[in-house]
């Protein structure tokens, strides 16, 4: 029997690259969502419903991102979502409503996100390949994956882009329950190597804490990332906020996996049936504005870049170099004041 290795993305150090960029502000950080739509950022906020609301699409739509919202309220709320923000939106959809989701294309979203735990399945193959023959000229981003073959199969079956995270958010426990998943790091660089030959972006969701891990996840192929517990712990978001019990000055955000047994009761009113929750919920300390975070992680990204030598993601991608790393780099990383 043999095993493979598997990174996580503190496992792996960036190696600094010959600069030729004049200045940090020169960098373009535009790049693809879907292989038909660019974004000017390579954000993506989670399609959770403790992160995306209109509120937060708002602010992504002017920070030159695309919102993508949940498919866990009323097909009427949807509707309205998609008839204010006509092509500058997507949705989300399971594997189960189909007629649902067609009619939300035709009302005018610009796509759609399939989004199901275990992306690579025949029903999953069968849905997008359904959607693409009513729909052609629409967007699908579909998963989540965490292989290459997943990636490969997903995009023959007529993706535009996708997901690539098995486990690795801050409220999932399916890696915990079911032994199941590839570390993040390794995830997203394995199925990019299949992505740059079928030139179908990958977005990286999941596992993201800092700049670091958003530099690290675009320089191993991912073309956008999405950020889930960083965007709901800010003002914006659709996260229920309270003062915090231990310090009332303070402000907390709740987030929840959409399969914690605290979404599953609020939504369909218990835990499925011969299931288990894979998800969390837990409250955390609101981090400010979500303008704020946006402008944190892309000046961290632009700094990247010039130690990268580059002025653009793809070139960042093109000159990567990784060194495998042990935990005390981590430990040396990080500011010591008390030493």
């Amino acid at each position: 029997m043999s095993f493979r290795k598997g990174y996580t993305f503190d496992d792996i150090a960036l190696v600094p690259q010959f600069n030729n960029v004049p200045s940090r502000t020169e960098p373009c950080l535009e790049s693809w969502l879907t292989r038909n739509r660019k974004i000017h950022i390579p954000l993506v906020c989670s399609n959770m419903d403790t992160v995306i609301n209109e509120e937060m699409a708002d602010l992504l739509i002017a920070q030159g991102s695309i919102p993508i919202f949940h498919r866990f309220t009323t097909h009427e709320v949807q509707m309205e979502w998609v008839k204010k923000y006509q092509n500058q939106t997507f949705i989300s959809s399971g594997i189960l409503k189909m007629q649902e989701t067609r009619a939300l294309l035709d009302l005018g979203a610009a796509g759609v996100c399939i989004d199901v735990s275990h992306g690579h399945s025949d029903r999953m193959c069968h849905f997008i390949e359904e959607l693409k023959r009513t729909h052609p000229e629409k967007d699908i981003i579909a998963g989540n994956v965490c292989t290459p073959m997943a990636y490969h199969d997903l995009v023959n079956a007529g993706a535009d882009a996708v997901k690539v995270g098995v486990g690795p958010g801050a409220a999932c426990t399916t890696r915990m329950v079911t032994g199941f998943g590839v570390p993040q790091f390794s995830a997203i660089y394995e199925c990019a190597k299949i992505a740059e030959k079928l030139r179908v972006p990958l977005i990286a969701d999941g596992g993201i804490r800092n700049s670091r891990d958003l530099i690290l996840a675009l320089a191993a192929g991912a073309s956008s990332v999405m950020l889930g517990k960083m965007f709901a712990m800010t003002l914006e978001s659709a996260s229920t906020k309270r003062q915090c019990p231990s310090d009332p000055t303070r402000m907390e955000a709740k987030y929840r996996g959409q399969a914690s047994k605290d979404f599953q009761c609020s939504f369909y009113g218990e835990v499925k049936p011969k299931t288990v929750a894979e998800g969390i919920d837990f409250w955390g300390p609101v981090t400010g504005s979500a303008n704020d975070l946006i402008d944190q992680l892309m000046g961290g990204l632009r700094s990247g870049l010039t130690f990268g030598g580059a002025k653009s993601i793809k070139e960042l991608q093109r000159k990567a170099e990784f060194m495998e790393v042990s935990t005390n780099y981590m430990h040396e990383s990080r500011p010591r004041p008390e030493s």
